[in-house]
C-alpha cells in the first residue's frame, strides 16, 4: 500500500499558498483570466535542464493538470518525469521575488536556480 502512495506522489506537483496567489495576481494583471500556468523542462541552462514558465490556453493531450483554489498549473508528461514530487514556491527575499522549484529529482542545480542536473 505504500508503495503505491509513494508512486502518486512521485507524478505529481505541489504548488504552495503563496504561488497560488502570485499566479492569480499574475493572471489578472495580464488580464488572462481563462489562462494556466505552464511548467515545463527543457535541455539547456548551466547544469543541463532548466525550467520554464508561461501562461497558456491550450491543453495537450499529454499535459497533467493540478488544480487549487481555481488556479490551475500545467506539466506535460516528459516535464513532469522531471519533476515530479517538486514543489512550487513564490518567494521574495532580499534578492527579489521568483517562482522557486524545490525539485527531489534534481542532483544539484545553478546558483540561479533556474536549471538544474540529474544523477
Amino acid at each position: 500500500m505504500e508503495e503505491a502512495s509513494s508512486g502518486i506522489a512521485e507524478r505529481r506537483v505541489v504548488v504552495t499558498d503563496a504561488a497560488i496567489r502570485r499566479i492569480a495576481e499574475l493572471k489578472r494583471q495580464e488580464d488572462a483570466v481563462g489562462a494556466f500556468l505552464r511548467i515545463a523542462v527543457s535541455g539547456g541552462g548551466c547544469s543541463g535542464f532548466q525550467y520554464g514558465f508561461s501562461f497558456d490556453d491550450q491543453r495537450n493531450p499529454d499535459d497533467v493538470v493540478f488544480e487549487r483554489d481555481g488556479v490551475a498549473v500545467v506539466v506535460d508528461e516528459i516535464s513532469l518525469d522531471l519533476l515530479g514530487g517538486a514543489e512550487i514556491d513564490f518567494v521574495e527575499d532580499l534578492m527579489g521575488a521568483s517562482f522557486r522549484i524545490s525539485n527531489p529529482n534534481a542532483a544539484s542545480s545553478c546558483g540561479c536556480g533556474n536549471s538544474f542536473s540529474i544523477a
